[in-house]
């Protein structure tokens, strides 16, 4: 996984920092000290700022005064900018609401200095994020921290505020993760100076805080909040502790129903450069939370509870596999099909679950199977990828698809199927099928699970899944003992009713087949 650092895109309101007043700006509360710091940063490159790790965390911490206090009060103007602004327009920003181009201009600020302590140079010097926004005897997280959190939860409608500060806040805290330690970049020279280790226990709260703000936004059906997350997300992704933190807070479900909702949004259109344009865009996102769920893959072996996120309703695996179906992008399918490969080989041997049903790569391959994945790996095959990994993930997947179908009974093959809610026409769907299996649809429990399911399945949107739902439980009916009194008192009567006046005529000849097998005991007369 590349660990490598995102950067801050432009303020739109860029133009007007150099021309900020400190001194007319009295509800900063800025000191003569402070002012002065703000006004020497300015006119020295900042690497000079940033050579004394000392003065480094006195002008973030300044960075972050700023912030505290220019987003307690602001108009809300330069919130509502979207467009980067020319020289003009961005001084009539300046003048209309001030302590947002502040804002602005302190997150800037932020980003350009956690960027260049990431830099070779800040290694070979003896700088870092860590000795910086982290200090005092037991190096703790400074206690500002918390502006940023402000302006990321408060900060509703300022996109580029809150992305950028959510980012910055991001790439501080990771610098705290055991697990990132130690990692200089390929060829950098580091400097042999003492190195102080910044407090992971200081940052776990602030991750858990950040984490919290990032699932609620992956809630929202708009792709502009979305969007604020992702940056932060990603960055979250390259340490195994915000991978952990993320998966404990529930954010794998919420991640694949994003991932479910992005793809079925995204529709490129060849006619104009327009919805062109917002296509490319949402293939972007696409690629960029499929990389996050790639990423999650990588605790499957540590983690019981990260297996058992995945496996929860299917969905999951229903989303990585309609992203390879649907293939939108070469690099949307590569990452896809990596989850997918390591969902296929991992292991519940060195973690086992505690007390609980066994979940591993025959159960994750069970459901790819369902969803229909060797369909699609077939499919694949046959297509030309420039990228050696995919066709590697290709053949890997095939193999391993192709053995546990083997292993698997018809019975299993439908289990996987309705579980999943993938219903597909095939042999499994089928008047032998039925006289046959139709006991086994009673479960291990007797409460008839898959009955229950077949019934959900009937308000489904994909009217193909409606159909075979409708085609399913007529067949039980027929052959399973009391079915039609079983599947009536479950109430697939009432609901099959409902689609009897469908406007699909295929789902229509369905349901009225299965309200006549519920109704009639000799169906195949009446056939």
């Amino acid at each position: 996984m590349s660990s490598k650092v995102a950067s801050i895109s432009p303020s739109p309101v860029a133009k007007a920092f150099k021309h900020i007043q400190w001194d007319p700006l009295s509800s900063l509360r800025l000191t003569p000290q402070e002012t002065a710091l703000l006004r020497m940063a300015e006119t020295n490159p900042i690497e000079y700022t940033l050579g004394d790790a000392r003065d480094a965390t006195m002008y973030v911490r300044v960075l972050l005064k700023l912030l505290a206090e220019a987003s307690v009060n602001v108009s809300g103007q330069v919130a509502r900018i979207t467009e980067e602004c020319n020289e003009n327009r961005a001084m009539d920003a300046l003048d209309a609401d001030p302590l947002g181009v502040v804002t602005h201009y302190a997150i800037a600020k932020l980003g350009e200095i956690i960027s260049t302590l990431s830099s070779p140079w800040a290694a070979e010097n003896g700088v870092s994020v860590g000795n910086v926004f982290y200090a005092g005897s037991e190096c703790l997280l400074i206690e500002h921290w918390k502006a940023l959190l402000r302006v990321i939860s408060k900060g509703k409608g300022d996109s580029y505020a809150q992305r950028s500060a959510a980012l910055s806040l991001a790439q501080i805290l990771l610098a705290a993760c055991p697990s990132q330690r130690g990692r200089p970049a390929r060829g950098v020279k580091v400097a042999t100076t003492s190195v102080r280790i910044p407090s992971y226990a200081s940052a776990i709260e602030p991750l858990e805080a950040l984490t919290a703000w990032i699932i609620t936004q992956l809630k929202s059906s708009n792709a502009v909040t979305v969007g604020t997350t992702v940056p932060a997300m990603m960055t979250l992704m390259g340490a195994t502790e915000g991978r952990q933190i993320f998966a404990a807070s529930g954010g794998i479900k919420y991640l694949s129903r994003q991932l479910r909702q992005r793809e079925k949004k995204q529709s490129p259109s060849p006619t104009s450069s327009g919805p062109e344009r917002k296509a490319n865009s949402s293939v972007q996102q696409l690629y960029e939370l499929a990389f996050c769920m790639w990423c999650l893959t990588y605790e499957l072996n540590n983690f019981a509870d990260v297996r058992a996120d995945f496996a929860k309703d299917g969905i999951p695996v229903m989303a990585l596999v309609e992203l390879v179906s649907s293939a939108p992008r070469e690099k949307v399918v590569r990452v896809a099909l990596a989850a997918l490969r390591n969902l296929a080989t991992c292991s519940a041997d060195v973690n086992p679950e505690p007390d609980a049903p066994r979940i591993d790569s025959k159960v994750f391959l069970g459901e790819m199977i369902a969803c229909g994945l060797m369909k699609a790996i077939g499919l694949l095959r046959d297509r030309q990828f420039t990228d050696p990994d995919i066709v590697d993930d290709v053949e890997s997947l095939h193999k391993l698809l192709a053995d546990n179908f083997k292993e698997m009974t018809r019975w299993e093959v439908y289990q996987n199927e309705v579980e999943t809610g993938q219903l597909q026409w095939g042999s499994t769907h089928t008047d032998a099928f039925f006289k046959e299996n139709a006991k086994m649809m009673e479960g291990k429990d007797g409460d008839f699970k898959l009955v229950k399911i077949l019934i959900s399945l009937l308000s489904s949107k994909d009217e193909d899944i409606a159909a075979i739902a409708c085609y399913d439980l007529g067949e039980f009916c027929r052959y399973y003992p009391n079915g039609r009194g079983i599947a009536k008192r479950l109430g697939a009567k009432d609901m099959a009713m409902s689609l009897i006046e469908h406007d699909n005529p295929e789902l229509q000849r369905h349901a009225l087949q299965c309200v006549s097998k519920m109704m009639v005991q000799n169906w195949e007369y009446v056939k």
